[in-house]
């Protein structure tokens, strides 16, 4: 046998070659798919979607580059939707609709019956507001130390809206009413008048505006312990039936400025139908906790039956706020004008003296 030549050898060596690195590539195209469909997902978080792929050993004399078990896998599925599934829907503002999906923070407009709150507050200032207060006084128009107090409240019935942030929002229905006495402490705290106000506010609230129709009734009355005293006094029926439109906005989360009309539609002896009401309070926002914050209102009261003279009022001092919305105030009392028992609309008075006033 002749020995095979050099020619002969190189030939099957490199069909040897040959046909081992068909087997490597072979076993490539089953394992590894380097054309298959990549998907790039619709969010890139790093990490939770790399893989490895399954380590493999490369074949004798062939190089890859990466190697293999070091090439990352970026196949991930695409996110898939229910074709029949509700777009969310975001709102830009706190007048947001029940059943769909408000910004973060903003509370969904919703029905409550006694919510606790209320969103329009009786004016601080305001003589015949329905509250609990008592407000004792020196007049020195006639040199007589009073005590002025008021037994009531203001309650929110019916709301749709929201009840949070300590200004809510929305549509409510309120009742107020108060008896609002007048003690002559002269005179062993003789009863010598007293108002009686009862009232149905329709609210509006929204941002930094509120809005009111109300009616409201107003009866005077003379106390028996004034008539024993003064037996010639000729008492008179001061009473009214009023509808009220009023508005407040809040400039500055602190300040408060309101205005209202109100237009008797039944008015009795000594009482016209129109009367104008005005004025701002002034308090930081929000629960106050123990320590309190300042506090400054002035209200002005305009009536027909004095010719459109009326009242001024300011009181200034020390404010306590709850989580509810309910207000304590204590301080100074300045009230000069046309007396605020309407039993005697048409005598002047300058009160000057101290308060306690709880409004909810």
């Amino acid at each position: 046998m002749l020995a095979p030549r050099p020619t002969q050898l190189a030939l099957l060596a490199a069909a040897v070659c040959t046909l081992w690195t068909a087997k490597g590539v072979a076993l490539e195209e089953t394992v590894w798919q380097p054309y298959r469909e990549i998907h790039t997902p619709a969010v890139v978080e790093p990490a939770q979607h790399l893989f490895d792929a399954p380590t493999l050993a490369s074949p004798p004399g062939v190089e890859t580059s990466p190697p293999l078990n070091q090439i990352p896998n970026y196949c991930c599925p695409e996110p898939t939707f229910a074709t029949n599934a509700p777009t969310p829907i975001y709102f830009d503002n706190q007048f947001s609709t029940p059943g769909l999906t408000p910004l973060l923070g903003q509370e969904v407009w919703d029905w409550h019956l006694l919510p606790g709150d209320v969103i329009w507050h009786s004016y601080w200032a305001g003589a015949k507001e329905s509250r609990i207060s008592g407000a004792a006084f020196q007049d020195t128009n006639s040199d007589l130390s009073l005590l002025d107090v008021t037994l009531g409240g203001r309650t929110s019935i019916l709301r749709y809206g929201t009840t949070k942030n300590n200004r809510p929002e929305g549509w409510e229905l309120q009742l107020e009413g108060a008896a609002m006495l007048r003690l002559n402490l002269d005179e062993d705290w003789d009863f010598d008048a007293a108002d009686f106000r009862f009232g149905i506010p329709i609210i509006y609230g929204y941002d930094k505006w509120q809005y009111k129709f109300s009616y409201y009734h107003l009866s005077s009355h003379a106390g028996d312990e004034f008539l024993e005293r003064n037996p010639g006094f000729a008492r008179i029926n001061f009473s009214r039936d009023v509808l009220v439109a009023g508005v407040s906005f809040f400039p500055l989360p602190a300040w408060r400025w309101y205005t209202e009309a109100g237009w008797a539609f039944y008015s009795d002896e000594g009482t016209e139908p129109w009367e104008f009401q005005f004025g701002l309070d002034y308090a930081q926002r929000g629960p106050t906790g123990t320590r309190g914050t300042p506090f400054l209102a002035i209200n002005g009261h305009l009536r027909e039956e004095v010719d459109f003279g009326g009242n001024f009022v300011a009181q200034a001092g020390w404010l306590w706020r709850g989580e509810s919305g309910d207000v304590l105030r204590t301080g100074l009392h300045y009230y000069n004008g046309k007396t605020d028992q309407f039993e005697f609309f048409n005598q002047f008075e300058q009160q000057i003296g101290v308060g306690l006033w709880y409004d909810h």
